[in-house]
C-alpha cells in the first residue's frame, strides 16, 4: 500500500530511516513530497513530518536532529512511554517523542562517532551507550517504536495492511581457534609444552600430550556435536572462520592447515560460511581482501558475509573497508562484554554512513546473545545466564523480530570455564524452537 510523507526540507538522514521503517519493515510503498498543495489534496495515508499540521495528514512533530548534516552531541532526555524507553521528546505530535530521529541516532550508531572511552583494545566502551546508561540495552526499543508508529497509522487509517513478520533464529558459530593443540606447529607446540612446564599446569600438559601424541580428540574440535544439534533442530546456521595471520589477537590456526581446509570443506556442506576478519585487518584493511580470497578458494564460494574478530567496530572505517572488500552483510553489531541490542533492533538494517550522509549496500545483522559475555565477561553461572537469553528471546518474539546467537566451538568442550554449561546450548536451542511454535 502507499503512503505520502510530507517533509518541509530534503534530508538523506530522513529519508533512510523512513526507508527502513516503512518500506523496509512495514512494508509500505513510499513517496516524499515537499508541496504543501499536492500534500493537502493527496487522498491516499499520508504522513506530515514538519513542524506544523496541515488538515487531515498524521502528524508527527520533527525535531532539527534529521536535518543537520553536522556530527555533534546531543543533549538527550530519556523517559518512559507504554513502559519503553524514548528520547527526542516533544508535544503536540502522534507520539510523545520523535521516533524517526531516535531510531536513526541508534540504527547509524551516532554516539560512536562522538568522542569516547575504549576498552583495553580499542573498542567503543558499551558504559558510554545510551542504551546502558538507561537501562534499556536488553530492549529492542527501535521495534517497539516502530510497532508505536504502526498503531499510529492505523488508528488514523484502519485500511492500511502491513508486511508479516515471523520470529526468526539465526544461530552463529566463531571459530577462533579450530583446535586447542592441533595443528600448531612445531615452534608454537614446543613453547606450549615449555609454558605448562614452567607454570606447573600439569593437567595441560598431559591433555596436549594425549592429543598430539595418543590420537586423543582435541577439545575444541567439537564440529560433529554441533552439527549434530543443528541437524537435530533444522537450524540455520552461520560458521565464521578466522584466517588472518598469526598475531597477538589472531591466534589461530594457520590457514595453510591441511586439516583445517578440510574441516572448513566439511562444514560448507551444510551450514552459510562466512569470514571471521582478523584483528591484523584493521591495521591493514587490505588483509581483508587476501582473507575473503583464503575462505573463497577453500569453500568454492563467494564470499559475502562477514564477522570482526573480537567484534571489533571501529564505525565507519570498518564498515567501509568491509564495502570495498564486496562484503554484503556483517554480523559484528552488538557490544562483546554485554548482551543486548547494540543498534537498539533485532531486524537487520543498512549501514548508514554518517560523515558521507549516504546509505550503503552493507546490510547489518545484530546479536544479541554471546556465550563469552554471560561466561567470561559478567560471570554469570549458567542458570542466570539461561534466564537472562529467554528474556532477550522473548522480548524479540514480542515484535516478531530476528534473534541471532554467537556461540564457539571451544565452549561445547565443557572444561575449565565451560564445565557447568553441558545442557545451556541445546536448552537456549529448545527454547527457540518452542517460541517459534
Amino acid at each position: 500500500m502507499d503512503l505520502l510523507v510530507f517533509l518541509s526540507r530534503d534530508s538523506p538522514r530522513v529519508k533512510y530511516i523512513f526507508r527502513h521503517i516503512f518500506h523496509d519493515i512495514l512494508g509500505l510503498n513510499i513517496s516524499f513530497t515537499q508541496e504543501k498543495n499536492l500534500f493537502i489534496k493527496s487522498n491516499i495515508p499520508k504522513i506530515n513530518y514538519s513542524k506544523q499540521p496541515f488538515s487531515d495528514e498524521l502528524f508527527f512533530n520533527s525535531s532539527d536532529f534529521l536535518f543537520k548534516n553536522n556530527i555533534e552531541r546531543e543533549d538527550l532526555v530519556v523517559s518512559t512511554y507504554n513502559n519503553v524507553k524514548i528520547f527526542f521528546l516533544c508535544n503536540d505530535s502522534a507520539l510523545p517523542f520523535d521516533p524517526f530521529a531516535a531510531s536513526f541516532y541508534m540504527l547509524s550508531r551516532y554516539e560512536e562517532y562522538l568522542t569516547h572511552n575504549k576498552d583495553q583494545i580499542g573498542r567503543f566502551d558499551v558504559g558510554d551507550s545510551l542504551a546502558f546508561k538507561n537501562d534499556f540495552l536488553t530492549h529492542p526499543v527501535v521495534d517497539y517504536w516502530i510497532l508505536f508508529i504502526k498503531e499510529a497509522l492505523l488508528s488514523r487509517f484502519p485500511s492500511l495492511s502491513f508486511k508479516k513478520h515471523q520470529f526468526q533464529f539465526i544461530n552463529t558459530i566463531d571459530v577462533d581457534n579450530a583446535y586447542a593443540y592441533l595443528e600448531k606447529g612445531f615452534v608454537r607446540t614446543l613453547s606450549a609444552f615449555l609454558k605448562d612446564i614452567i607454570g606447573l599446569k600439569f593437567e595441560s600438559f598431559r591433555k596436549r600430550l594425549g592429543v598430539l601424541f595418543f590420537n586423543k580428540k582435541d577439545p575444541y574440535d567439537t564440529y560433529k556435536q554441533l552439527l549434530s544439534i543443528h541437524n537435530k533442530y533444522n537450524l540455520k546456521t552461520i560458521f565464521f572462520f578466522l584466517l588472518g595471520n598469526y598475531g597477538l589477537y589472531d591466534r589461530n590456526v594457520s590457514y595453510k592447515s591441511v586439516k583445517l581446509k578440510k574441516q572448513v570443506r566439511e562444514i560448507s556442506n551444510y551450514c552459510d560460511i562466512g569470514l571471521h576478519s582478523s584483528m591484523g585487518s584493521i591495521i591493514k584493511p587490505r588483509q581483508t581482501m587476501v582473507e575473503i580470497k583464503r575462505l573463497e578458494y577453500l569453500i568454492r564460494k563467494k564470499v559475502v558475509i562477514n564477522r570482526q574478530h573480537f567484534l571489533f567496530l571501529n564505525i565507519p572505517f570498518n564498515y567501509r573497508n568491509l564495502i570495498n572488500a564486496g562484503i554484503e552483510h556483517d554480523y559484528s553489531m552488538g557490544f562483546p562484554t554485554h548482551p543486548g541490542f547494540r543498534a537498539g533492533t533485532s531486524f537487520p538494517f543498512y549501514f548508514f554512513d554518517l560523515e558521507k550522509n549516504i546509505t550503503t549496500n552493507l546490510l547489518v545483522h545484530s546479536f544479541s546473545v554471546m556465550d563469552v559475555s554471560l561466561s567470561h565477561y559478567l560471570k554469570l553461572n549458567p542458570t542466570n545466564s539461561l534466564q537472562l537469553i529467554k528474556k532477550i528471546i522473548s522480548r524479540i518474539k514480542d515484535v516478531n523480530g530476528t534473534f541471532i546467537s554467537i556461540w564457539h566451538n571451544e565452549s561445547l568442550n565443557y572444561e575449565n570455564q565451560w564445565r557447568d554449561w553441558r545442557f545451556i546450548y541445546e536448552d537456549m536451542i529448545r527454547y527457540v524452537i518452542d517460541e517459534r511454535i
